[in-house]
C-alpha cells in the first residue's frame, strides 16, 4: 500500500501551511484521495480554519461524494462565516439535490453582499429558476457573469446552467454546449419544476 507521503520522500509535514501546500499540490495533480488526506490533516492541525474544509468539500464533490462535500462546505461556512464562496457552494449542493428552499435559506446572507459582487446575482438567478421565471433567472445570471472577473470555474458552472435553461425553454435557441447537461439542470428536470 502506498501512502500520500511516499512520492515526496520527505519528512511528513506538521505545520498547517505545509499540509495545505501538499493538499494543493495533490489537488493540482488530480489526486483527490491524497488531497483529501492532506486537507483533513490541515484541518486537524488548525481546527478553527475554514479553508481546509472548503477545499475538502471541493475534492469530495469532484469525487462524486456529495454527502461528504455538503458536510465539509457546511463546516467551512460555520468556521468562516465571512467566506461567501463556501456558503455559495453549500447552497449550490442543496439546490442541485432538489432542496431549493434550504439552498435559498443558506444563501440569504449572500444577498447582503455589495451589488458589485457576482454571488447575489447568481443567488437571485437560482431563486427565479426555482419558480420557473426563466427570463428573470437568465437576466440575473448574465449580471453575475459580467461582474465575475476572477473565478472562471464559477462562471463556467453558471454558463452551463444558462445553456440548460435555453434547452428547457421552448422558443430559445440552445447554446453550443447544451450537450454537457449541468448537474443542476439534470436534477431540476428529474425533480420536476417547483410550482
Amino acid at each position: 500500500l502506498t501512502t500520500c507521503d511516499e512520492p515526496m520522500k520527505q519528512p511528513e509535514p506538521t505545520s498547517f501551511d505545509a499540509l495545505m501546500s501538499r493538499g494543493m499540490a495533490a489537488s493540482q495533480a488530480n489526486d483527490g484521495v491524497c488531497a483529501i488526506e492532506w486537507f483533513q490533516r490541515a484541518s486537524a492541525a488548525e481546527p478553527g480554519a475554514g479553508l481546509p474544509q472548503f477545499l475538502l468539500g471541493a475534492e469530495f464533490a469532484a469525487l462524486g461524494d456529495m454527502a461528504q462535500a455538503e458536510a465539509a462546505f457546511a463546516n467551512a461556512t460555520r468556521l468562516a462565516p465571512g467566506f461567501p464562496l463556501a456558503r455559495y457552494q453549500l447552497g449550490l449542493l442543496q439546490f442541485s439535490s432538489g432542496r431549493a428552499a434550504m439552498a435559498l435559506l443558506t444563501w440569504q446572507p449572500l444577498l447582503g453582499l455589495p451589488a458589485t459582487d457576482p454571488l447575489p446575482h447568481f443567488v437571485n438567478g437560482f431563486a427565479a429558476l426555482a419558480h420557473d421565471r426563466f427570463d428573470q433567472a437568465l437576466h440575473h445570471y448574465q449580471q453575475g457573469l459580467t461582474l465575475n472577473t476572477t473565478n472562471e470555474a464559477l462562471s463556467g458552472d453558471i454558463e452551463k446552467v444558462i445553456s440548460g435553461i435555453r434547452a428547457l425553454v421552448p422558443g430559445t435557441s440552445p447554446t453550443p454546449d447544451t450537450t454537457d447537461n449541468h448537474v443542476l439542470l439534470a436534477n431540476y428536470q428529474q425533480q420536476g419544476r417547483a410550482h
